[in-house]
C-alpha cells in the first residue's frame, strides 16, 4: 500500500513541464492588472502620466490606487491558499476559507468594536483613526483590523473546542457550520441593539478593497509568506489525505497535529484576508478549481497556483468593480459573488453533460 501511495502521489508528467510556464504567466499577468488598477480610478489614466510633475497625481497612485490593487491581490491570495487547504483538508471541493466560523467570527468582532464605540452611518475602515482616538486605550491599539482577526481566530478557536480537536475531519466539519450559524446570530443580536451598526457594516459585510493600504499591505504579505512555505511543507500530508485516512495513518503520519497545523494555516490566512477587505466570497472556492483545471498537479504545485490564481483573480475582480459603474464603485464582494456563482454552475452543468455523453 505504500508504495501505491507513493506512486500516486507522485506529480503527473505534464505538470513538470507545464508548471513553470503557468507560474511565469500568472505572474506576469498579475503586474499588467496591478499597472491597470494604478491606472483607474476617477481621475482615469492622466494621474499615472502626470505623477513626475503633479504631486497629486502621485500621491493618488502611490498613496490610494497602488496599495489598494495590491492589497487586493494579497487578499485574494490568501483566501485562494486557505481554500486550497480547507478542500484538501476536508477532502471536499465546495470547502471555502470560511468553512470554520472564521467569516462570522470576523464579522463579529467588528459588530462588537463599532457598538463599543457608538458608530453610525460609516463603511468598514473609514475614518476608524478619527474614533479610535477617542477610544478606549485597549481599543486603540487592537482597531476595526485587529477586531475582525481575532474574531475570526476566536470563531476558528471555538470550532476546534466543539469538535474535541481535529482528530475527526466530519465533527470538525460540523461544528464550523454549527459555530458560523451561532456567532451570526449573536452578530445579528448586536445590530438589532444598535440598528447604527448594521450601517456601519455594510462596507465589511458586502467586501471592500478601497481602505486598503500600505499598512494592510505589508501585514497580509508578512503573513502569507510563511504560510505558504508551511502549507508547502505540508503538502504531502494532503496528498495522503486524498488517498483516504487509512491510507494517511498507514503511511505513519501524525495526522492530529498535523492536521493541526493545516487548521492554523486555513485560520490565519482567512483572519488576515478578512480583517483587511471584510467578507470577499468564492475566490477561496473558485480559485483551486480554475487551478486544477489548468494542470494536473499535486498539492505542492495545487498550493502555489492557487495562490497565484487567487490573487489575480480579486486584482482584475477591484478593476472591474471601479469600472463598471464609474465614477461610482460596486462593493467587490458582490463582483466576486455573481462570477464565482456562474462559474461554478458553468462548471456543474459541464461535468454533468460529460458524464451524460459517457
Amino acid at each position: 500500500m505504500t508504495s501505491l501511495a507513493s506512486h500516486t502521489m507522485d506529480p503527473p508528467r505534464d505538470a513538470g513541464l507545464r508548471l513553470p510556464w503557468l507560474v511565469l504567466a500568472l505572474a506576469l499577468a498579475s503586474l499588467l492588472a496591478l499597472a491597470w488598477g494604478a491606472s483607474v480610478g476617477s481621475t482615469g489614466f492622466d494621474s499615472l502620466l502626470r505623477v513626475r510633475e503633479d504631486p497629486a497625481a502621485w500621491q493618488i497612485v502611490w498613496d490610494i490606487r497602488l496599495p489598494r490593487t495590491l492589497g487586493a491581490w494579497l487578499a485574494g491570495a490568501l483566501l485562494a491558499l486557505a481554500g486550497a487547504v480547507a478542500q484538501g483538508l476536508f477532502r471536499n471541493p465546495l470547502a471555502d476559507p470560511f468553512l470554520l466560523g472564521s467569516a462570522s467570527g470576523a464579522a463579529l468582532g467588528v459588530a462588537l468594536a463599532y457598538a463599543a464605540l457608538g458608530v453610525g452611518g460609516m463603511v468598514a475602515g473609514g475614518g476608524s483613526v478619527a474614533l479610535l482616538q477617542a477610544a478606549t486605550p485597549w481599543l486603540a491599539r487592537l482597531g476595526f483590523t485587529g477586531a475582525a482577526f481575532l474574531g475570526a481566530l476566536a470563531g476558528v478557536l471555538l470550532a476546534l473546542v466543539l469538535a474535541r480537536g481535529v482528530q475527526q475531519t466530519l465533527r470538525l466539519l460540523l461544528a464550523g457550520v454549527v459555530v458560523g450559524f451561532v456567532l451570526g446570530a449573536v452578530r445579528d443580536l448586536v445590530q438589532l441593539a444598535q440598528p447604527d451598526v448594521l450601517q456601519a457594516m455594510q462596507g465589511f459585510t458586502l467586501g471592500v478593497t478601497g481602505f486598503v493600504g500600505w499598512g494592510g499591505c505589508a501585514l497580509m504579505a508578512a503573513v502569507l509568506a510563511p504560510l505558504l512555505l508551511l502549507a508547502w511543507a505540508l503538502a504531502r500530508v494532503l496528498d495522503a489525505l486524498s488517498l483516504g485516512e487509512a491510507t494517511a495513518l498507514s503511511l505513519g503520519l501524525p495526522l492530529a497535529p498535523l492536521r493541526a497545523l493545516l487548521v492554523g494555516v486555513l485560520a490565519l490566512a482567512t483572519g488576515a484576508a478578512v480583517a483587511q477587505t471584510g467578507l470577499i466570497g468564492f475566490v477561496g472556492l473558485v480559485a483551486p478549481h480554475l487551478a486544477r483545471s489548468m494542470v494536473r498537479c499535486t498539492h505542492a504545485a495545487l498550493l502555489l497556483l492557487s495562490t497565484l490564481v487567487g490573487g489575480l483573480l480579486l486584482m482584475l475582480a477591484d478593476v472591474a468593480s471601479r469600472l463598471l459603474v464609474a465614477p461610482q464603485e460596486l462593493p467587490v464582494g458582490v463582483l466576486t459573488a455573481v462570477l464565482g456563482g456562474a462559474y461554478l454552475l458553468w462548471l456543474m452543468n459541464r461535468r454533468a453533460g460529460v458524464r451524460g455523453v459517457q
